[in-house]
């Protein structure tokens, strides 16, 4: 096993084991409890082909319903006995197991996790129970307004990407997929040298590698290489669509190209999607809900992606207010092309971004999620640093640079009842 010399991050460590895995430990000795998360890279939802859309999320549903050894009842009463959480995830660009147990019960966990993890069995059964459950998950999202808008939206930015399709994939792609589907998932994806274990809790370097290599370290590669998805890069070419649903309220959508989260630009998106719509003070809930009020509800949000991420902002508003509340929206973000911040309003979302942040890692489930999904994107735990140090720095003529780079062009998805 190898360390990683360069981290400075008090009490975490780094290593990457012999055949591949990459181990991140946490010691935090506050609480009798230890945390875990493991993120399969170049999984998720990015590698579905459209035919497919769905496939992971159905994998993380059947996943833990049984084992060579152990039946899915069996499976819950040992998690449910000792009060543990054990579950899966799949999201745009990785899949993720968890587990949270008190710290005696830790080892026998990670047994059965490791089992899970290493030879389901995926029941038919069970990969058709979960199948309908998904189907009425997707229907379900055609009747609320927000969904509705923001598949509409993530259409017409990511029409030949899988960013452009929901993770529970749709209708048709997800009656198609059989059990032999989620086991070649299984078999593809699932492997030493694309795993990252993140833990955080009660426990040790020297224990924490001790189990580890006890339940995974016999764990071998296959001799194929891990698949590389070959992806369309979106491009700008804004358009407007409009889906007309019985509502009582009508939901306006911006949508903007914005960047991938290893761009020198992506701090500065994420402190101007904290200006403009994250919380009560937000630019937008001031100006367009308690001065105008234009807004049932109304913000913005710019997620972490590894390829182009959306920068959205969205209102729901009366119906008789459509009009008014396009306008407004785009005016805010045009705003910010235009005039620069005054240092105070700067000072004043660099402290919101930066408190978030920090209250975004004060459990063990949260501390051991932040390190291992940055290492997952490829960035490094390092970057939990890198990102905070950033923030500091931007200046409001850069926040009008970027702005103008990523802002001025949207994209719009209107969700409104016929007239």
């Amino acid at each position: 096993m190898s360390p990683n010399s360069t981290i400075t991050i008090p009490n975490l460590h780094r290593l990457v084991l012999d055949n591949g895995i990459t181990l991140i430990i946490v010691e935090n000795q506050a609480a009798d409890i230890i945390s875990g998360r493991f993120f399969f890279k170049g999984a998720g939802t990015i590698v579905e082909k459209p035919e497919q859309a769905g496939l992971a999320h159905l994998v993380s549903a059947v996943i833990a319903k049984g084992t060579e050894k152990l039946s899915a009842l069996e499976i819950a009463e040992k998690i449910e006995s000792i009060g543990a959480g054990l579950g899966a995830d799949a999201s745009t660009d990785y899949f993720a197991l968890s587990l949270k147990t008190v710290s005696a019960d830790f080892p026998e966990m990670l047994r059965l996790l490791g089992a899970i993890m290493r030879s389901p069995v995926f029941p038919e059964s069970e990969v058709e129970l979960e199948r309908k459950l998904t189907l009425q998950g997707i229907k379900s999202q055609t009747e609320q307004p927000f969904n509705v808008a923001f598949n509409q939206l993530r259409q017409q930015m990511y029409p030949q990407h899988p960013y452009g399709v929901s993770v529970l994939g749709t209708e048709t792609s997800v009656v198609s997929l059989t059990r032999a589907d989620l086991q070649h998932y299984h078999q593809t994806y699932f492997r030493p040298d694309s795993l990252v274990i993140s833990l955080s809790g009660r426990i040790t370097q020297k224990q924490g590698i001790e189990l580890i290599s006890g339940v995974f370290g016999d764990w071998q590669n296959p001799d194929l290489p891990l698949p590389v998805s070959e992806l369309v890069s979106p491009v700008v070419n804004p358009s407007e669509a409009e889906i007309i649903q019985d509502t009582q309220q009508s939901i306006v959508m911006l949508g903007y190209l914005g960047t991938k989260v290893d761009s020198p630009d992506y701090a500065v998106l994420k402190l101007i999607s904290t200006y403009l719509g994250n919380g009560l003070s937000s630019r937008l809930f001031v100006e367009l809900r308690e001065k105008r009020g234009l807004a049932y509800d109304v913000s913005a949000f710019f997620p972490t992606r590894l390829e182009t991420a959306p920068f959205v902002t969205y209102m729901g508003t009366a119906p008789s207010n459509t009009e008014i509340a396009i306008e407004g929206l785009s005016r805010e973000v045009e705003r910010l092309t235009k005039i620069n911040l005054s240092e105070s309003e700067l000072q004043g979302v660099k402290n919101k971004l930066l408190g978030q942040y920090a209250l975004g890692k004060q459990t063990n489930g949260e501390i051991a999620q932040t390190y291992g999904w940055y290492e997952t994107l490829g960035l490094g735990v390092d970057f939990d640093n890198n990102f905070q140090a950033a923030i500091p720095p931007i200046t409001p003529d850069l926040i009008n640079e970027v702005a103008n780079r990523y802002l001025s062009q949207p994209y719009l998805s209107l969700v409104k009842r016929e007239k």
